[in-house]
Formats: structure tokens, sequence, C-alpha cells
């Protein structure tokens, strides 16, 4: 991977060095620590902050988080530029610090269908039955079906269940439309906690996967009492043809090794990032090939169906509680249908594909797209990371 897709200006925010900055918090993998430390973004520095706070679960529990990114004391720091530059894995030396995913103990979950252009491309993928040549003639046939404009239409309101009994009615209800506009959201889990890769790392896509794409998509982070404390980036790497044979292949279209990219950064809420903010954000996506193929998209959280706070409040209830909090990525509207290759077979990924996907409130997060069972094994987990706490007198 080039070192400038990672670089400093590359990855933080346009904000960081303006005004006291953004509220920015993540972690690095220390050798001489042997294990994770939870630190600050303070201008190009990244201050250890894990003797306040050993985990990023710890860190968005706090009350008063952001002013501990800001202003809490620190033991040593690292410098950002050195570590960007030593995260990829095809150039990093073990003897020097890393970046890593800026959560640990916290639920992987995500939120499908939030978009109505995914949501038609879902339905798709259900008529196509995973077969990407296909999806043309039934592209067409879908949007004949639904008709009108589908980004005004309220999950759960009376319009969107009037809309539903005409469909069935016509034979053309689908179980994508069900969590696409109806009262339930469809949120599952995307990874075990843990297993996320962070920005500058490899992503990783199934090895029978013949047709599948990125998903750029925010990313909340939410406490253990059901509190949205701050957002960062995520990728939500989507296997259309797994999905598209059946839905009850989800987990293994969606939980691969390092299938789930979360990064760079945790930008906590303060009075100039709010959940208003990220209501407001526009997602960029960049995906380029070693073969010369290059695609960009955007993603405009303004034309998400369900809202964000809605979205939380479905995950965290009553009936379903995180006490080690939750990330929950929001949904894209993001579905790449031009070819790459054979006409009308549609965009599907290549090893190699460096994939961007940025905001200006919360900078960049860059990976490079392989196999899963060939990106670096999942294997410092839970339990590993409490040993290592405690090892190091932090718990």
């Amino acid at each position: 991977m080039k070192q400038e897709l990672v670089g400093v200006e590359a990855t933080l925010p346009e904000d960081f060095a303006s005004g006291i900055g953004p509220v920015l918090a993540g972690r690095v993998w220390s050798p001489e620590a042997a294990g994770p430390c939870v630190v600050a973004v303070r201008g190009e520095q990244l201050f250890d902050i894990t003797h306040l706070a050993p985990t990023m679960r710890d860190l968005a529990e706090r009350a008063d988080a952001a002013d501990l990114v800001r202003n809490g004391e620190t033991r040593g720091a690292f410098t950002l530029a050195d570590v960007l530059a030593n995260t990829p894995e095809t150039s990093r030396d073990p003897s020097r610090p890393w970046l890593l995913a800026p959560i640990d103990l916290q639920a992987i979950k995500a939120a499908g269908v939030t978009f109505p252009r995914s949501m038609i491309e879902r339905v798709i993928e259900e008529q196509a039955q995973g077969a990407p040549e296909k999806a043309d003639a039934i592209r067409q046939q879908v949007r004949d079906h639904l008709g009108g404009d589908l980004n005004s239409l309220v999950p759960g309101s009376p319009e969107a269940l009037a809309l539903k009994e005409t469909l069935i009615a016509q034979d053309a209800w689908s179980q994508y439309l069900e969590v696409g506009i109806g009262v339930d959201a469809e949120i599952f889990t995307k990874a075990q906690p843990m297993s996320a890769v962070g920005h500058g790392m490899m992503a990783g896509l199934h090895p029978r996967s013949t047709w599948n794409n990125p998903e750029p998509e925010v990313v909340l982070v939410i406490a253990g009492d059901g509190r949205i404390v701050g957002a960062t980036l995520g990728n939500d790497v989507n296997l259309r043809d797994f999905e598209g044979r059946s839905a009850l292949l989800l987990s293994k279209a969606k939980d691969n090794n390092a299938s789930a990219a979360v990064g760079p950064f945790v930008r906590f809420f303060d009075a100039d990032f709010t959940l208003d903010t990220v209501r407001g954000l526009d997602v960029e996506l960049k995906v380029t090939g070693s073969d010369g193929f290059e695609m960009s998209g955007r993603s405009s959280m303004s034309q998400i169906a369900r809202d964000p706070a809605n979205l939380a409040g479905q995950l965290f209830s009553k009936s379903h509680q995180y006490p080690d909090g939750a990330v929950l990525y929001l949904g894209t509207m993001f579905a790449p249908t031009e070819d790459r290759g054979t006409p009308g077979m549609g965009f599907t990924h290549k090893s190699g594909d460096i994939v961007t996907i940025s905001t200006p409130s919360l900078g960049a997060l860059t990976n490079e797209m392989t196999l899963a069972d060939q990106a670096p094994p999942w294997t410092f987990g839970a339990a590993a990371l409490m040993r290592n706490l405690a090892g190091r007198g932090l718990l």
C-alpha cells in the first residue's frame, strides 16, 4: 500500500489542526507492552491513556470521555506518522508500534437495508439467487414493481405498510422489503468483539465469493447504557453471491476473517461534533485496483430511511442489553452496478484493491483487499487482552 494513503493528512479529519481540534481516540499495538494501548490523538502525537481507560470500552463508558481525551494525564506517546507508516502488514516492522482498530470489547453490530437504493439491490440479489449476470434484467423489473420515490417513504408508516400490502398482492414481496420499509430494522452481528481490522490493514473476502463489494458506512459508538457517544467509519464488506443465494447465509456473507474494517479513530461527541453532524455526513468511496480499475461513489446520511437514533434504539432495549457497549454500522446506499470486465457481470473485488472510505469530519479508512484465508489470522482475543492488561497492572 502506498504510504501517502496512510499518511497523517490522508488519515485525520480536515479540522484536526483548527482551533481545539476534534476529540479523537484509538488503539496502538505496543511491542514493549506486548499488547494494545488506548491513545488520545493530540496534534500529530498519540498519547497513551491506558492507565485511565484500559480499553476503548472503558473510555466510551465514561461521561467525561471527551475531557479525558483532550486533557487527561498521559504516560508516554507515539508519533502518529511513524505508527501509520508501520501499520500495513506488507511492510510492518513487528518491533515498532502500529495502529489497530479503535474498538475492542464492544459488540460489533450492523444495520442492513437502511437506504432505499441498497434495499433495491438486496431484492435484486435475492431474485438473482447470487448470479450477477441476471442482475440487470431483474433490476428493471424490481423498479417497475416498486415505482415512486422511495426516499420519502418512512419505514413502518401507514404509507409504507400500504405499499407492503400492494406488493404482497402483486406477489412481489421480499424479506428485504420487510426490513427496508417495515416496522423492524435489520440489525445483525457483523463480527465478534476484538476481531475488527483498522486503517491501513488488510480486509478480507471469503475465498469462494465471486460477486462482492465494499459498503462504506458511518459507525456509531454506543455505551453500555445506550448513549451514543461518538462515531467512526466502517467497511461492511459484503458478499452479494452468498447472501443472494440465501438470507440464511448472512453470517457467512458478513463474518469472515478481517471482514469488519473500522477506523481510523473514534471521534467523540462534543460541541462541534454531535449526532446531528452524523445525520448530515456525506461518505465518499474510492476503489483503485492493481489492474488500473477505478471506481468512486458517495453515500449521503441525509438519505437514510431510519434515523441513527432509531437504529440505536432498536439495538439497545429492555429486551436486549450490551454491558460492554456496541458499535453499529448504519448501512449504505452504495451498491455498485457498473461492470468490471465481463459485460453484465457488474462489479466485484479483486485481491489488491485499495478501498478508501472518507468524510471530512472523521478522516479516512483505507484497506487493501485480500482473501480472508490469506489475511493475517485473528489471534488476540478478549482473554488475551485481559491477561495482558492484568500483567501490566491495569486491571
